[in-house]
């Protein structure tokens, strides 16, 4: 019984119930067996996944099966342009290679109360090998099954035909060293044809890579010789939110980095966070954090892929209930969802919201935001964490160039700034 209790919590946390238009092609899990998905730059972890066409810089994708066996899956790759909807680009006009890898390289976990299968690939590789820029979604899939997608994750190649110049400031249009932070991007384009820029340039901005805060800047401001200028747009003014929160459950021993308690129920260990508080009417406090990422991490272990276990995280937010929001907890494990697996349920016994995830032992960022009931849009910091203009921000920018003709938007550059 107690463990089907655990599969039924990894079901909440692998199963999204968010309608989208178009074609579905967020990150995310489908299915009950899989969790922990990570996609990022091989030995670069601060980097967004983004690499250079054409270099020695790889992708790595890694994920979890939860069971004793493991599944014989491969992977396929979607071009898609700018937003994430599938391009016109046929198999063979963006990859040298057939369409389609076997996922060979697995392990299985060891000393793990939770058993589960680690598995990893990289791109590009000899069965999937990129040969044009953009946006691409990884769709893994049983080999039995390759219409059943099990999980899918997003990535970029970048050509970096132009240089990209940003900065970012708290004197804004909406006043100075407030609650917001500004942009302004010059993009170079000497030594390349870029058309018409008012038309055939797309630039995305995106905060601490959360989705929900992607702004495309289709209209430069002016050009400048050489350089497209973006600037005094409502596009390019962001809450400035606050520094993530962070706990540690990288030891079943002893507390981690604020841990209250850590004990075993059957059939795995429980970790209770400290009891967190609304920030919004605080003063704004530094904090080095990784902006919103997680790290899998065991402390005795050699190779935490696979020593490191499945552990039910206790969250509570000790606050008054707040009418017509619902409360979530995000970050990079919550893979930009918004769904009954982070949904905060209000406890009016306790005073407060409280929310169990399993995730594995690890360095995690989180926050606490609010979207109003009812509703998928509008994803705010601002009622809990409070929007503090000294936080440091990251801000990954991707610049896309489609000029008439073209059939796909390439991706000729992209760079990422920090407020502060």
């Amino acid at each position: 019984m107690v463990k089907r209790i655990f599969i039924f919590a990894l079901a909440l946390f692998s199963i999204g119930i968010e309608a989208v238009k178009g074609e579905d092609t967020r990150t995310g899990v489908n299915h009950i067996r899989f969790n922990t998905l990570k996609t990022e730059v091989v030995d670069n972890f601060m980097s967004p996944p983004v690499i250079t066409l054409g270099s020695n810089e790889r992708i790595r994708i890694s994920f979890d099966e939860i069971g004793e066996d493991n599944s014989y899956l491969s992977a396929r790759l979607v071009h898609c342009n700018a937003d994430w909807q599938p391009s016109g680009l046929v198999e063979s006009e963006y990859l040298e290679s057939f369409n389609t890898m076997d996922i060979d390289d697995y392990a299985f976990s060891t000393n793990t109360f939770i058993h589960y299968v680690n598995y990893m690939l990289e791109i590009p590789s000899e069965g999937l090998r990129p040969m044009v820029s953009g946006n691409y979604l990884l769709q893994v899939y049983d080999r039995d099954a390759p219409d059943d997608v099990l999980l899918q994750t997003r990535f970029r190649i970048a050509e970096n035909m132009s240089k990209i110049g940003a900065g970012v400031t708290t004197r804004t249009d909406r006043g100075v060293n407030d609650r917001f932070q500004q942009l302004e991007i010059a993009v170079d384009n000497t030594g390349n044809d870029f058309g018409n820029p008012y038309q055939d340039v797309k630039v995305e901005v995106v905060q601490n890579a959360r989705e929900s805060t992607s702004r495309f800047l289709k209209s430069p401001l002016r050009l400048d010789g050489n350089k497209i200028i973006y600037g005094h747009s409502m596009d390019l003014l962001f809450p400035a939110s606050n520094e993530y929160r962070r706990f540690e459950s990288t030891s079943t021993r002893f507390p981690g980095m604020r841990v209250d308690s850590t004990k075993y129920e059957e059939p795995n260990y429980h970790t209770w966070v400290n009891v967190d508080y609304p920030r919004n009417e605080r003063n704004y406090e530094y904090d080095r954090t990784q902006h919103g990422r997680f790290i899998v991490r065991e402390y005795n272990s050699t190779d935490s892929n696979i020593g490191a276990d499945y552990i039910t995280v206790h969250f509570f937010l000790d606050t008054p209930e707040l009418k017509g929001e619902e409360v979530y907890i995000d970050g990079e494990f919550t893979m930009g969802k918004f769904d009954e697996r982070n949904r905060m349920e209000y406890n009016g016994e306790k005073g407060g919201y409280e929310l169990q995830i399993p995730l594995k032992q690890g360095a995690y960022n989180y926050q606490y935001v609010t979207l109003p009931k009812g509703s998928n849009s509008k994803v705010s910091t601002s009622a809990i964490e409070g929007d503090k203009y000294e936080t440091e921000n990251e801000y990954n920018i991707y610049v896309y160039l489609r000029k008439p003709g073209d059939r796909y938007d390439r991706l000729v550059g992209y760079t990422t700034v920090f407020s502060n």
